[in-house]
């Protein structure tokens, strides 16, 4: 009788994004990757912490997540779909899932696995069968006959046939069932200590550097077999290659894939797989727990060859592959290259999840953090967080350590000083530690491009993260002034020719009395014709309330203490009489019509609408020009002004046309 095991699938997509390790919120090893249905599925184990009566320096597994992404950047967690206590053979307790594989033939998607058995010794290789390469898998009642070993990997070969190898390097040819050795599998008498006992297969690795060896990847490429496999070659495991041309054999050794890891971590283990034409190694290593390689995390690199076939060797980064959107958070402290005196250590050594740091000690350091595509900005800012003291000062750049300035920080944490142009320039964590600073953007590449950070100020900092963030569109450049519009259906008006905002010394709204605002803006007004060289933008605002700190925010970078000139043209086709001015304003606020003043909103204002209103007024026929000045200290500005009828009807037959300039 089949026993049916149904799994509860629980789908994550996870945050971590084109940096190494890959999957962030649990420990992953012995990665096998696998391309289906164009998409690469990952088929890790998983490591965890041993619970209580289990032993403590050991390796622990009691299941199986699979993982895609479309990217190797984006990477999906479908769930656990094999577990120790839902397998009939395996003991419930074993906590012994090490390395599995997973292929598809026939429509139907094989997944193998090591694990100990409730009868006998040592480990057995069971087969779950699933109809999606997500699963579910319903495993079979029985491990293969005839396999003792660990850490399965199954090859389709060109011949059509199926082997799998498995342990030290041994290798079966298996029925078309997928689930059984072929009647001819040969076997052979192996002495182990003072034990002699019969081996299924044939052994692949017989005269190759073989120390300790397990974990054997198999693929084929141009003609050649390819075994590949991790060995000790001094006191920690290397991953080693071996090539031929038949699947079992004889393999010549060729070297190394990778050489040890440079912090003792004992084990390696890996797959190889060619995606979208590029060839990737997926291996393990023990960055997110350094005292403990027990548990692993799995990383990805590129992988090339040589025009003889042979393996060129992979040396392990911090960046890993494939492309960050610049929208995305980027883990800027896993990054491509850097200066000599650059490390990295655990955000947290306790919540070891929580990632990485990377400490620029002093003026000089520098690192670089390669392929960002910055296509999807628009009109974007920077998000950026950071350990960081008083005097320190940064740059990100494009490409180098001399390119492009995208962002300067130039941080005085003591005084809690404002960057120009941002309304909030940074908060604190709950550590009191890690700053997230928000910073106006220098300059905005475009297309892929790598990011360098330089330390320019005399004191270091730690980098965490950053983050490219768009702003929402607040306006719409008038391309063609010509051509005129209308107001909104409540009769507001949005089409304004904006100037730079001027720079004001207020510090406080509370001076905002009659007689002030007056004088201020008969001042402002005569100076109007001198201001030849200000910039002026032609504008369309998305909101009935034209948000003038944005405007600044964008093009003037003077937000607050800010002077604000704004004109547009009412077009009549008839004269319009008995209506009146209604306006709004965040800040004061003074409103001329054909030159004549008309409307004054003084003290400190709050915007809403029709807040003010005019006397009677006529539009006369043909062109109208109606000016506004808004002036503000420490707050947000922004207006909002239409024209009303007796009846409080919002006045609309007109068109709305660009001063001349």
């Amino acid at each position: 009788m089949k026993i049916l095991t149904i799994f509860l699938f629980i789908v994550a997509v996870l945050t971590v994004r084109a940096q190494n390790p890959i999957i962030r919120d649990q420990f992953t090893a012995d990665p096998t990757a696998r391309v289906f249905n164009n998409k690469v599925y990952l088929y890790p184990s998983h490591d965890i912490v041993p619970p209580e009566g289990q032993r403590q320096d050991w390796f622990c597994m009691e299941d199986y997540h699979v993982f895609s992404s479309e990217n190797l950047t984006d990477w999906t967690d479908h769930g656990v779909i094999v577990s120790q206590d839902k397998v009939p053979w395996v003991r419930p307790n074993s906590y012994s899932m090490w390395a599995p594989d997973c292929v598809e033939r026939n429509g139907k998607y094989y997944f193998y696995f090591p694990s100990t058995p409730t009868e006998g010794r040592g480990f057995g290789v069971g087969v779950a069968v699933a109809d999606s390469p997500e699963g579910p898998f319903i495993p079979e009642p029985e491990p293969i006959k005839g396999i003792n070993g660990i850490d399965p990997c199954v090859l389709l070969a060109s011949d059509g046939n199926a082997y799998i190898f498995w342990g030290p390097g041994r290798c079966a040819r298996l029925k078309s069932n997928m689930k059984e050795l072929a009647d001819d599998t040969p076997k052979e008498m192996v002495k182990w200590g003072e034990h002699e006992f019969e081996m299924m297969g044939v052994n692949c690795l017989k005269g190759l550097p073989n120390r300790q060896a397990e974990g054997p990847f198999a693929f084929e490429y141009n003609g050649n077999y390819y075994l590949t496999y991790p060995y000790v070659r001094e006191n920690t495991e290397v991953l080693g290659y071996a090539m031929s041309k038949h699947p079992m054999g004889p393999y010549e050794f060729k070297g190394l894939i990778m050489a040890e890891h440079q912090n003792g971590c004992w084990t390696n283990h890996h797959s190889i797989v060619n995606y979208k034409g590029q060839w990737y190694l997926f291996y393990h290593h023990n960055a997110l727990s350094p005292r403990d390689d027990k548990r692993r995390s799995v990383q990805i690199e590129k992988l090339f060859f040589n025009a003889d076939g042979t393996i060129r060797e992979v040396k392990p980064t911090l960046r890993g592959v494939g492309i960050n959107k610049a929208t995305e958070k980027i883990e800027i402290d896993r990054y491509s290259a850097a200066s000599q005196e650059v490390t990295t250590a655990l955000t947290d050594t306790v919540s070891t999840f929580r990632g990485h740091q990377a400490m620029l000690p002093r003026k000089g350091a520098w690192l670089r953090y390669g392929d960002v595509d910055f296509s999807p900005l628009t009109d974007a800012y920077l998000v950026v967080c950071v350990k960081a003291d008083d005097n320190t000062e940064f740059y990100v750049r494009e490409k180098t350590v001399k390119g492009k300035v995208i962002a300067k920080v130039k941080l005085t944490v003591k005084s809690e000083t404002t960057f120009p142009g941002m309304s909030t320039p940074f908060r604190r964590d709950q550590s009191n530690q890690w700053l997230t600073l928000t910073v106006p953007l220098e300059y905005q590449p475009k297309g892929v491009t790598d990011l360098v950070i330089t330390s320019e100020g005399a004191v270091g900092f730690c980098i965490d993260w950053l983050q490219f963030k768009n702003r929402p569109r607040y306006f719409t450049p008038v391309t063609n002034a010509a051509l005129p519009t209308q107001p909104d259906e409540q009769g507001f008006i949005r089409r304004w020719r904006l100037m730079e905002p001027i720079a004001v010394d207020v510090r406080s709204n509370v001076i905002f009395t009659d007689s002030w605002l007056r004088a201020k803006f008969a001042d402002e007004l005569a100076r109007l014709p001198q201001q030849k060289k200000a910039k002026w933008y032609a504008l369309d605002s998305e909101n009935y309330n034209v948000k003038l700190f944005r405007f600044a925010e964008k093009y003037g970078r003077q937000t607050y203490g800010s002077f604000f000139w704004c004109e547009t043209v009412i077009d009549c086709p008839e004269e319009i009489r008995d209506i009146r001015l209604a306006a709004g304003s965040n800040g004061a606020s003074m409103w001329w019509l054909n030159d004549e003043a008309v409307l004054l909103l003084e003290g400190d204002r709050r915007m809403v609408e029709d807040d003010g209103m005019s006397h009677r007024l006529t539009l006369k026929k043909g062109r109208n020009v109606l000016r506004c000045a808004v002036i503000n200290g420490p707050g947000l500005s922004d207006l909002c002004v239409r024209f009303l009828d007796g009846k409080g009807t919002p006045v609309t037959d007109y068109k709305i046309m660009l001063p001349s300039k």
